[in-house]
């Protein structure tokens, strides 16, 4: 089956959602209720009477018993996994045997090689296929990309980014017990990580070797609801430095069960002026929203640096900034379709995050500085 587009007869993007979890509620199905281009036409999950609640209440028109009638049926255009990364490969596997688009939550996989192999059957089915790293499509992240490019700060020196949220403590809800086994690949270092890394590093461009350390501070994690302990080795931190291109340096720090203060705050110096980008959050809410300061010249105070309307490309809502974030990837894909470019992170990009997040785990076990591959085309 060839890939699915819109045409004049078909204006909308019709979605099957395979799984129905928190995020699935709080993000996607909010998501493309907001945005035309899309109407949620399939759902499945294990629990029917979810898939039933959901249905009810976004108006989707068919409950299905099977992933396979899912990505199967014909009003399905693109299949949307949505299940805990462990259980991914199977809904991706199923959506390319059908011939389907496919949108798959990050992490993509827990092992980088099934990630790559969803990469080859992806392009040896030629369907497309994107994965949710949407925070590099983010109204001030695409601003801040286009200052740096534009000469803002002159040459790229420095960059530094600490990223912190009070959740992944030693106590966690039972929604979250799936984050705990290291095997699962969704800890707050694989999650966090990934999504901003990536945001970072599509404005600053990428490192070409690394250096990190990563640590286990919670080394028992206690489920609240059922008392269950559970013993981990599942990182909490990272600490990572980095070269860019031409000798830029890098460091990063990401951690988790921090108490109070937490938020974003990034640092970018060059050789003719400076930028920060701040959130009180790191998964935000209403109001969230990211500050962009900046200085063009020398020992100057840094001065609010509005983003322009003309990078808001979102229906009005109410919705929270981090679920804003999700609809800037929804909405990119649909204009990917339309006009055949690619601006949707897709399974490739997954793969690369994915190995430097390895490298990162490989050069805190050896105490190496790590090179990274160039991205493949």
């Amino acid at each position: 089956m060839a890939s699915q587009s819109t045409t004049p007869s078909n204006p909308k993007i019709r979605v099957g959602l395979i799984g129905v979890g928190n995020w699935a509620k709080h993000g996607h199905l909010r998501v493309l209720n907001l945005l035309p281009q899309y109407e949620i036409t399939a759902v499945y999950s294990q629990r029917e009477a979810a898939s039933v609640d959901i249905a009810r209440e976004y108006g989707v028109k068919h409950v299905m018993q099977s992933v396979d009638d899912l990505v199967n049926h014909p009003d399905v255009d693109l299949v949307v996994v949505l299940t805990t990364a462990p259980q991914h490969a199977d809904g991706v596997r199923a959506a390319i045997a059908a011939g389907k688009n496919v949108y798959c939550e990050w992490p993509l996989t827990p092992d980088v090689n099934t990630s790559k192999e969803l990469v080859e059957l992806a392009r040896a089915a030629k369907v497309r296929h994107i994965v949710g790293l949407q925070r590099r499509l983010a109204p001030h992240n695409r601003y801040v990309r286009d200052l740096i490019k534009q000469g803002y700060i002159g040459k790229l020196r420095s960059v530094r980014m600490h990223v912190s949220m009070n959740y992944f403590q030693a106590q966690r809800g039972k929604a979250l017990r799936w984050t705990v086994p290291p095997e699962n690949f969704s800890s707050v270092i694989a999650i966090y990580a990934g999504h901003f890394l990536d945001m970072l590093f599509a404005s600053t461009g990428w490192p070409d070797e690394i250096s990190a350390l990563v640590v286990n501070q919670f080394k028992e994690v206690t489920i609240v609801e059922t008392g269950e302990k559970i013993a981990t080795t599942t990182p909490d931190q990272l600490v990572l430095s980095g070269r860019l291109a031409d000798d830029a340096v890098l460091t990063v720090h990401i951690e988790g069960g921090k108490r109070n203060g937490s938020g974003v705050q990034i640092d970018i110096t060059g050789t003719e002026g400076d930028l920060r980008i701040t959130n009180r959050s790191a998964f935000g809410n209403v109001g969230d929203n990211y500050h962009v300061e900046g200085a063009h010249g020398n020992n100057l105070p840094l001065q609010t640096l509005p983003v322009p309307d003309a990078y808001d490309r979102l229906p009005p809502s109410d919705l929270p900034s981090a679920v804003l974030e999700l609809a800037e990837l929804y909405a990119a894909y649909a204009n990917d379709l339309r006009d055949g470019t690619k601006t949707a992170a897709d399974f490739s990009d997954a793969v690369r995050m994915h190995e430097l997040i390895d490298a990162a785990v490989t050069s805190s076990e050896t105490g190496r500085h790590i090179a990274l591959a160039a991205a493949q085309e």
